[in-house]
């Protein structure tokens, strides 16, 4: 295996010394313009290592992309953005780009970080996660120039033809009408378990199962559950002593469906459930569920976000049939 570049090579590939090359990379400023370009072709030229810091000081810019890191809730689910953080990193490290993973507890701490971020020329750019109709963080973005794209939708009225923003998202009617389909071929009484109506990513998800009954002219409750084991539990709970006989249960999120197989095995039934997100609870309970595929999302943002030269474009036209991504995801059936 050859070896790697290192700082000495490139201080004899351009005659310097090696605190010359030090100089370049840390404290370019202090280095003779005809030097530091010197020295600047040597780093190309070798492939050190470093070269994405020999871009950045041509270019001025910090080839870093922000991302907030949410507070852990605990609970089942959460996990889909700790692997979404985790691929944007690596994807971002094999383009030359760097992550600068930052925390704030609310929307409008996150508004005030990235403020500071852009205004000290530390971010060139910024991910948005958890998206909702309307949404403040948009407005402000755009206000100050700082270009950005978001994992979840703009959540407006065509997202698809009139976008207000760049947006890659996980295609969650197809993922639910995927599970439901493979519901029904237990029965044609397939409930769905979904958090109350008005949440963007939830009303999608119950969209998929519609459909799917509607194709199937087939039935199925509604129920209703906040988000978390004990209130999914108390809901198909009550359902079941309602008299609610389903074949199967089709839910909008793991959490859900653990509440959902608690309440089935308290009324002594066996019958299938559903989840979505593919956490390592559905495996390690052995229940089928909707896998996002984060790591999808997380290239096909990088693809939008990066000009095809590979370098955030300032600032980017939002077009219809350009501006997104809808990532489908995949029922894995267990």
């Amino acid at each position: 295996m050859a070896k790697a570049p290192t700082v000495e090579d490139v201080a004899a590939h351009a005659g310097v010394s090696r605190q010359t090359v030090s100089n370049v990379l840390n404290t370019p400023d202090i280095v003779r313009p005809a030097t530091r370009e010197r020295v600047l072709a040597a780093i190309d030229a070798l492939g050190y290592r470093r070269h994405a810091a020999a871009r950045r000081l041509r270019l001025r810019r910090s080839s870093t992309i922000g991302i907030r890191l949410h507070s852990y809730l605990g609970g089942v689910s959460g996990v889909v953005l700790d692997r979404f953080v985790h691929a944007i990193t690596e994807r971002a490290s094999d383009r030359g780009m760097r992550m600068l993973v930052y925390a704030a507890r609310t929307p409008q701490e996150e508004l005030v970080r990235l403020g500071e971020l852009w205004d000290g020329s530390e971010i060139d750019a910024a991910i948005l996660t958890a998206t909702e109709r309307d949404d403040p963080r948009v407005r402000r973005l755009d206000e100050i120039g700082l270009p950005f794209i978001s994992f979840g939708r703009p959540w407006g009225e065509d997202d698809i033809a009139d976008p207000r923003h760049l947006w890659v998202d996980v295609d969650g009617a197809a993922g639910t009408r995927a599970a439901t389909e493979h519901a029904l071929s237990r029965g044609r009484d397939v409930a769905f378990l979904g958090w109350p109506s008005g949440s963007g990513t939830g009303d999608d998800r119950e969209r998929g199962w519609l459909e799917a009954m509607s194709s199937a002219s087939a039935q199925g409750d509604r129920l209703v559950a906040e988000e978390g084991v004990p209130f999914a539990r108390a809901s198909v709970d009550a359902a079941l002593a309602a008299g609610a006989a389903p074949d199967a249960i089709v839910c909008a999120s793991d959490s859900l469906a653990v509440g959902a197989l608690l309440a089935v095995a308290d009324a002594g039934l066996r019958l299938p459930v559903i989840g979505f997100d593919n956490t390592p609870t559905a495996e390690a309970l052995g229940f089928s569920s909707v896998e996002q595929r984060p790591e999808d999302v997380a290239t096909a943002i990088l693809e939008l976000l990066l000009g095809p030269t590979g370098e955030i474009v300032v600032p980017r036209s939002v077009e219809a049939g350009s501006a997104h991504a809808l990532i489908t995801p995949e029922l894995v059936v267990r």
